[in-house]
């Protein structure tokens, strides 16, 4: 329960404020709350799991501080391409 509660924790933290949220708030004003919080969930929901799953596959193949650095690695790639308008 304790690393449900991490992981809760993290992605909340991390979601806020980001570029679902603000579709969320605009698919909101347009078609009303219940729709895009319902759509949003699904996405949100089909792309995690997606992750979740190449995650544990990968757990299963590689070391994990080599899957946390690659991640760090392309969170600051995708963060310079950002502020070179290249995304």
């Amino acid at each position: 329960m304790q690393e449900l509660l991490a992981v809760f924790i993290s992605i909340f933290l991390a979601e806020l404020g980001d570029k679902t949220q603000l579709a969320t708030i605009a698919f909101a004003s347009k078609y009303g709350w219940k729709t895009a919080f319902l759509g949003a969930v699904f996405g949100l929901a089909a792309v995690n799991l997606i992750g979740a799953l190449l995650g544990d596959k990968l757990g299963d193949v590689l070391p994990v501080e080599f899957i946390h650095k690659g991640a760090g690695v392309l969170f600051i790639v995708f963060g310079a391409l950002m502020l070179l308008g290249k995304l």
